[in-house]
């Protein structure tokens, strides 16, 4: 079976060559579940209704988010209607919002998928490695595909969860930084593996931001909105392709969209 998932998805033109390119991609490369990190997809910060149920009709059937989980109001009645949209797991038992989930893939496979946070950098969490232990002793036990979303800052943090988690689960991608990582690998163990998926928005930016805006705020220290870029837009993820009966990666590789690609894809 695959599994593609899409990093960070970043505005409107995140969410718009997600519009375009996935639902063709879906049958060409054959995928059979989409997992999404959409904690941007709300003017670069946070997830609203409208936001979801727009990539949700592109074919998204998973949401992660990650430390702007809670930046909208609409997250709240969506963790209610939506069980498939996901909190970081090792944030406070009395945090909103399911911790992983399980979902049944296009070609029939039970697929359970989790998200924890980084601990260098970002904001004071519990510790990823027992709250990723937690879940994997709380999924069924026949679950042999297991995909996880580890958002954090540092390289490292990302490097040891996939060592830890190693022959545990499928695959373990890592999302937060925007810049896709060239180390996309299998692990001895078997789980796939990258340090950061890359960026789903526009790429004519700094990190999904109006350059101009950065720029002048760095040089300056006089506070500007950080409005979203719209230039280059690009969808970033990986596809890994996975044995259902023993959960272990067989194959992994970076997946790149730019909007050419994208019109090309939408004319067929």
């Amino acid at each position: 079976m695959k599994i593609l998932f899409i990093g960070d998805v970043v505005g409107g033109p995140g969410r718009k060559i997600v519009s375009q390119a996935l639902p063709r991609l879906i049958p060409r490369l054959g995928i059979d579940l989409v997992v999404c990190n959409a904690e941007n997809s709300a003017g670069g910060s946070g997830i609203t209704g409208p936001c979801h149920e727009e990539l949700a009709e592109a074919g998204v059937d998973v949401f992660t988010l990650g430390d702007h989980v809670y930046r909208k109001d609409d997250v709240f009645d969506l963790f209610d209607r939506r069980k498939h949209l996901l909190r970081p797991a090792n944030f406070p038992p009395d945090a909103p919002g399911p911790d992983w989930t399980l979902v049944e893939a296009r070609d029939g496979t039970s697929v359970g998928v989790f998200t924890v946070l980084g601990r260098t950098f970002m904001r004071p969490v519990d510790c990823p490695f027992r709250a990723a232990d937690r879940v994997l002793a709380a999924l069924p036990v026949a679950t042999k595909v297991i995909l996880v979303d580890i958002h954090a800052e540092a390289t490292s943090d990302k490097q040891l969860l996939g060592r830890y988690l190693d022959g545990r689960v499928s695959a373990v991608f890592g999302t937060h930084t925007h810049v896709a990582t060239a180390d996309e690998r299998i692990l001895p163990g078997g789980t796939a593996y990258q340090t950061d998926v890359g960026m789903t928005g526009p790429h004519d930016s700094i990190l999904g931001r109006r350059y101009d805006r950065v720029l002048e705020a760095t040089l300056t220290f006089v506070h500007r909105h950080f409005d979203v870029a719209t230039g280059d837009p690009q969808l970033n993820g990986a596809l890994v392709e996975v044995d259902p009966a023993t959960g272990r990666a067989l194959a992994v590789e970076r997946i790149r969209v730019d909007r050419e690609q994208t019109q090309r894809l939408m004319t067929g």
